[in-house]
């Protein structure tokens, strides 16, 4: 009997022994640690095509390939409106432009409504908001923010820090971060904190930091395809004012040729560039902008000819702006790591829409067409979530705010338009979306882009531009993704675009878009 006791007991142990090991063993990743901390890090008019993780024949954008090495990388990522200020709008409450108040720039946003901002406030977060706001209304839901008036400036530029105007020295970008990771530096370390950090770069008029002026002076860049693109059956394509090949581009506003005795000419008036820098900034600008305005008077080019070399021009200046977002995004990251910070916070990058850099002979954003509608999605996720690599399923910016309130752990509120994506990012088995949605609203403006709203699956798009046209466009991405063959009205596509139009509708009614006059759905 006595025995019996002893070999029970031994078994007992044995288990308890087994069980403790196997409890140990368990990757602690595989468990989320709480809620997280969010870095939400968004540049303006970056397009995909200029960071290395999605296309290496532009430039190395090493510590963004980091977030996409250690993280996730999104292959469809889009926007619903791509134009500045609606799509920042649609970023903070997660419902599209006809619900939150702002179609257009011309809008000015409501901060009286519900963003993801306040609701992670209201559970403990500490918010920040850092660069550039652009809404026009001064930012809600933050315990702290300095922000760029309008559109900013690039050199030595205004903030507003809480109401405050005043002039900082440096670069927009490595000033933005600066501001950024002092804030880091004093928040509250009991909490858990939410910093959206916006960059002003590459926004038009693409000035560099003088440390990257000339770093890509050298470079000659691969004319897209279509550079030439003569936009046959497709209307408004035609009538866009967003061409490298015409006046659109600027000699003189958008690639900086000047010269005092006024051989140069510009459609918007003499620009002084440098009219807010140092004179160390502005010795080091002439150095590098006088010689390249001297060979461009000299060599007298025109036709072809001078459309390729604006758009080699156009892309010196634009990647070197890019440059110092990505030694900038470094320089946050590795705060984060050396700051014990990394385990516990999800970091997401991403840019306002997406940008043209040649293809179809454009410059800007706005259109449907995929180089705009497409944006950069990247994520290095907290300890418990296991994907790592791409993400392949149509996601759009009305599904930031639902996807980090429910990584925080917050309920996400039935009004919001988006889907939270945290079951992709868990790798779990999810039903996703067939199609995702888009409306543009700005138009008379600039770049005459006609309002159009359309439909993409995983394979097609169509497209209706309205307003003072009335035209449809259908592509099918597989065979053509350029997007340069209208299929629409051909009939071995009817039935494909009936199905397309079918759904649209219910997009629509799904989000209740009837605030503008979309014209004749039949």
């Amino acid at each position: 009997m006595k025995v019996r006791k002893i070999k029970s007991l031994s078994f007992f142990l044995l288990v308890l022994l087994y069980a403790t090991l196997f409890i140990k063993c368990i990757p602690k990743n595989d468990v989320p640690m709480g809620p997280p901390n969010i870095l939400y890090i968004m540049s303006d008019d970056h397009g995909y095509q200029a960071i290395s993780a999605y296309n290496e024949t532009l430039i190395k954008t090493p510590n963004l390939d980091r977030l996409a090495n250690e993280g996730v990388i999104f292959r469809n990522s889009f926007v619903t409106n791509s134009i500045c200020g609606p799509s920042r709008a649609v970023m903070l409450t997660g419902k599209h432009s006809h619900v939150n108040g702002m179609p257009d720039n011309s809008s000015k946003f409501d901060g009286s409504q519900q963003t993801f901002p306040k609701l992670l406030q209201k559970a403990g977060y500490q918010t920040a908001m850092v660069g550039k706001w652009h809404l026009k209304s001064d930012p809600t839901g933050f315990d702290y923010w300095n922000i760029l008036p309008g559109q900013g400036q690039y050199y030595n530029p205004d903030f507003i820090e809480m109401g405050e105007k005043k002039q900082i020295e440096g670069y927009v970008t490595t000033v933005t971060t600066d501001l950024a990771v002092n804030w880091l530096d004093k928040r509250d370390m009991e909490k858990p904190f939410c910093l959206l950090l916006h960059h002003k770069a590459p926004h038009r008029t693409w000035q560099p930091d003088t440390a990257h002026l000339a770093s890509f002076l050298k470079n000659q860049y691969p004319v897209p395809d279509n550079f030439f693109d003569q936009y046959e059956n497709r209307q408004a394509a035609e009538a866009q004012k967003l061409s490298i090949r015409a006046t659109d581009m600027d000699i003189q506003y958008d690639l900086k040729m000047q010269d005092e005795e006024g051989r140069i000419k510009s459609r918007f008036g003499w620009m002084d560039h440098t009219s807010r820098m140092n004179e160390a900034q502005k010795k080091a600008w002439k150095n590098h902008y006088d010689p390249i305005t001297e060979k461009f008077l000299e060599a007298n080019l025109s036709g072809d000819d001078l459309y390729l070399w604006k758009y080699q021009r156009y892309m010196q200046d634009y990647l070197a702006c890019i440059r110092s977002v990505d030694d900038n995004v470094g320089r946050v990251l590795d705060y984060l790591d050396e700051n014990g910070l990394r385990d516990n916070t999800l970091v997401v990058y991403t840019s306002d829409q997406g940008f043209y850099l040649g293809e179809h002979g454009w410059f800007d954003k706005r259109f449907i067409y995929e180089e705009s509608f497409r944006t950069p999605l990247l994520m290095r996720l907290p300890k418990g979530y296991q994907k790592r690599g791409e993400v392949n399923q149509l996601v759009q910016n009305i599904d930031y705010s639902a996807t980090i309130l429910d990584m925080a752990g917050i309920p996400v509120p039935k009004e919001i338009h988006g889907m939270s994506m945290k079951p992709l990012l868990l790798d779990n088995d999810t039903d996703w979306r067939d199609a995702i949605y888009y409306h543009y609203y700005e138009f008379p403006n600039e770049h005459m882009v006609k309002k159009h709203y359309g439909i993409r699956t995983d394979r097609y798009k169509l497209i209706h531009f309205y307003d003072d046209i009335d035209v449809w466009e259908l592509y099918d991405l597989e065979k053509d993704p350029s997007e340069m063959n209208n299929l629409f009205g051909q009939p071995q596509y009817d039935e494909i675009a009936a199905k397309l139009k079918v759904r649209l509708v219910e997009l629509q009614e799904e989000y209740r878009d009837s605030s503008m006059d979309q014209g004749d759905n039949s």
